[in-house]
């Protein structure tokens, strides 16, 4: 077993373990309408096993950035149709992450009258908006009948994009937007059913997993999450703590048979990661590269040592569209540049050379 070996993941069967990370790029606009060449950026990629979308928000109030892509208007299902499209017709496969920013952003940036989180707890910084950098705001706490309506969007936004034709949804429980919102006690300092304990604070991330798997079926759905990140304010750094509070998201989430469990650490292979990974039950993507570059020597020993059954991969798949070809024939690989991770047009996005051009 090898890099390069099929995989099935759920109700999907990938033709290699290499997986696209979710990647926040910024190229849809004022209308969050994903557009000709954001389908360009997919299709170029979709040699690897699957494709991870950016961070698509699943209502108004979840929007964390200009530029990001939405699932919530009939516009934007349609151009995620265009998308999902354009991969298939190179026999790729994609999925769309949902993100819920939560407290992760700003009411110029929503368009909307407030901003929500687990708490109203502000994260100490500032947020950059149309007018500017300003401090980011103190979130409203949902209450428990809004927890309702924030899952039934999540469900909504994964029919949605379904009905698009995306392969499946993962849920964005990672890097300090909202469902991880609910799992870190600096974030949460709920008194009611969904904070306190770790179960408590558990408790919300399950029921939208729940939820979502019985509407679009579980062998679509998989969930991201990155234990002790300490990103965004949302700090977890009481190794107690983690391990009881990631424990008891393990609990709720493995009776459901989700299709994987994509994890950002940097030790993907240590004994914490390991033990979550067992607790799940499902196929595991490892993701180390949120601070370097993944190599192809570190992602085929995850797999070949089976300490992974597929790497999510970053930096490289930005650079390289054609990067499981480089890595399978050891060709060179494109250098990625920071600079236009985040600008807009196709600098840095559609441009990168494929191997019969570089």
């Amino acid at each position: 077993m090898d890099l390069f070996s099929p995989l099935t993941v759920g109700d999907l069967d990938l033709a290699n373990r290499v997986v696209m990370a979710p990647l926040t790029r910024l190229r849809s606009g004022m209308d969050a309408v994903p557009g000709t060449i954001v389908a360009e950026h997919y299709a170029q990629r979709a040699s690897h096993g699957m494709i991870i979308s950016e961070g698509v928000f699943p209502s108004a109030e979840s929007r964390a950035y200009m530029g990001q892509p939405g699932i919530v208007t009939d516009e934007q299902v349609e151009g995620w149709r265009a998308v999902a499209d354009a991969v298939h017709a190179q026999d790729g496969l994609i999925v769309m992450q949902l993100m819920h920013s939560g407290r992760v952003s700003h009411t110029d940036i929503t368009g909307t009258d407030r901003i929500v989180s687990a708490s109203a707890i502000a994260i100490d910084g500032e947020v950059r908006t149309p007018d500017g950098k300003k401090p980011f705001p103190v979130p409203h706490a949902l209450t428990t009948d809004e927890l309702a309506q924030v899952r039934e969007e999540f469900v909504a936004a994964a029919t949605r994009a379904i009905r698009a034709g995306m392969d499946g949804v993962e849920l964005h429980s990672a890097n300090g937007y909202l469902l991880h919102q609910f799992l870190s006690p600096a974030s949460n300092r709920r008194t009611d059913a969904y904070g306190g304990s770790p179960e408590a604070r558990a408790k919300f991330v399950i029921e939208v997993a729940t939820a979502v798997a019985e509407a679009v079926g579980a062998g679509r759905v998989g969930i991201r999450i990155s234990p002790a990140h300490n990103i965004q304010g949302v700090l977890e750094t009481d190794d107690d703590d983690v391990r009881a509070t990631y424990g008891a998201l393990m609990e709720g989430l493995a009776p459901l048979g989700l299709a994987y469990l994509s994890l950002l650490h940097a030790e993907p292979a240590g004994a914490f990661v390991q033990a979550l990974r067992a607790r799940f039950e499902g196929v595991f993507i490892a993701n180390s590269g949120f601070g370097k570059l993944t190599t192809k020597e570190e992602a085929n020993g995850l797999i070949e040592r089976r300490e992974a059954d597929a790497v999510a991969v970053g930096r490289a798949s930005i650079a390289n569209p054609d990067l499981v070809a480089r890595w399978q024939g050891g060709h060179p690989e494109n250098e990625p540049d920071p600079t236009t991770f985040y600008a807009p047009g196709a600098e840095g996005y559609t441009d990168y050379p494929s191997l019969p051009a570089a």
